[in-house]
């Protein structure tokens, strides 16, 4: 099944092209679920063939991911919130909840949406409590790129170097996916370090004016 998945996406990107990559990256950001890892590797074998170029390769997935999060970023700042506000007491979800979401996007939305790009299951749904909670638009996009721009790079080279066999393609995939989660562990760590210095410092130098 796997096999017979994986030629259909090399025929069909061989045939729409860059355009094709884009599409299926836009499909697979926003709400249908189109693993990535099925996607990117036929186009980094094609590249392998001489049929594409490895740079708009990367360039459509990339930009495809971000026109994906930007439907589902903009459906949720413009309508979610909204229906939300309305009806989410029914679901359990109050106005004091949605304020939590909306500060921790305000204080740590940057660095949610980079790791989100890079995660299973996340890089689907970050983009909707980032809309939820307003994040500033071009923070939102800038922090999306780049995390779309390093995963998209990390499977499109996978099939550069793999080829076309499917069961290589899905080991290293998933070799990828682990690598990925261990780097968003320590990013995370990293980040939350600097934050509760940053947290320390700005207490002592609150406690320091309070004392002349």
């Amino acid at each position: 099944m796997l096999h017979e998945l994986i030629n259909w996406l090399v025929t069909t990107i061989g045939s729409m092209g860059y355009w094709g990559i884009f599409l299926l990256m836009a499909m697979e950001s926003s709400v249908i679920p189109i693993p990535s890892e099925i996607v990117m590797p036929p186009a980094g074998y094609l590249v392998q063939q001489g049929q594409m170029n490895m740079t708009l390769v990367i360039l459509s997935g990339t930009l495809g991911s971000l026109v994906g999060a930007y439907a589902n970023y903009f459906a949720a700042r413009y309508l979610g919130r909204r229906l939300l506000l309305r009806y989410g007491r029914y679901v359990m979800i109050t106005e004091e909840h949605f304020a939590k979401v909306e500060r921790f996007f305000r204080d740590h939305g940057e660095i949610s949406t980079f790791v989100g790009r890079l995660l299973p299951v996340a890089r689907h749904l970050i983009s909707l409590p980032a809309g939820l909670a307003r994040m500033d638009h071009w923070k939102f996009t800038l922090y999306t790129l780049a995390g779309a721009a390093l995963w998209v790079s990390v499977l499109a080279w996978i099939g550069y170097f793999i080829g076309a066999n499917q069961e290589l393609i899905e080991r290293y995939s998933k070799n990828a996916v682990i690598d990925i989660l261990a780097f968003s562990a320590l990013l995370i760590a990293v980040y939350v370090m600097l934050h509760r210095r940053k947290l320390a410092r700005a207490a002592r130098e609150t406690t320091a004016e309070d004392t002349e």
